[in-house]
């Protein structure tokens, strides 16, 4: 009787944490990058065509999961020659692999609004585990809609991810760096 009991009690709680799902608004979102160019500078750029979600139970989101997928032919550097070349068989080979996907697999609260959100990133074929450090922006109502808005960012060597691209100077050092910096902007409207 007493396990009964319990039972009913954790099916009650269970239906009572209904997930809650913020889906991105990509007016106010962004998916930005940074990588070395003739190892003295850099160049950056954007997807322009991508889509996530968050959702949890929890209102610290300490139970959240992020998913995006991201379409690889929307790089965006503003140069259309060097745009090409990044959706080329060089780099992302965009026409093959169109798309590039998150899906995480933990939201840890690290402080009051710090969060590593670890997860699995699938690029050109190649699925790797990473971690992006995220800053949770805040929570307000406007329109008439809940708002949520994260910050993250993460760096990846694009080597591991098969996007092999590695012409060199001739003093040395490769014109396009290995190492690329991702920085999310993510603004979800609760759903």
């Amino acid at each position: 009787m007493r396990s009964t009991i319990l039972a009913l009690a954790l099916i009650t709680m269970l239906a009572g944490a209904r997930a809650a799902t913020w889906k991105v608004d990509r007016v106010h979102s962004s998916v930005r990058f940074s990588v070395a160019h003739l190892v003295i500078s850099q160049v950056d750029g954007e997807f322009k065509d991508f889509d996530a979600a968050l959702e949890g139970t929890k209102d610290d989101f300490s139970d959240a999961r992020l998913t995006a997928t991201i379409n690889a032919g929307s790089i965006y550097t503003d140069n259309d020659r060097r745009d090409a070349h990044l959706k080329s068989a060089d780099f992302l080979d965009a026409e093959k692999y169109s798309t590039i996907t998150f899906a995480s697999t933990s939201f840890t609260k690290t402080g009051d609004n710090t969060f590593k959100i670890a997860g699995n990133l699938t690029m050109h074929g190649v699925t790797k585990p990473v971690v992006l450090d995220a800053v949770y922006k805040g929570q307000v109502s406007a329109w008439g809609k809940t708002i949520v808005a994260f910050t993250a960012t993460t760096e990846i060597n694009r080597f591991d991810y098969g996007v092999h691209w590695d012409a060199k100077m001739d003093a040395g050092g490769l014109i396009a760096g290995e190492n690329v910096k991702i920085a999310l902007t993510f603004e979800g409207q609760k759903q």
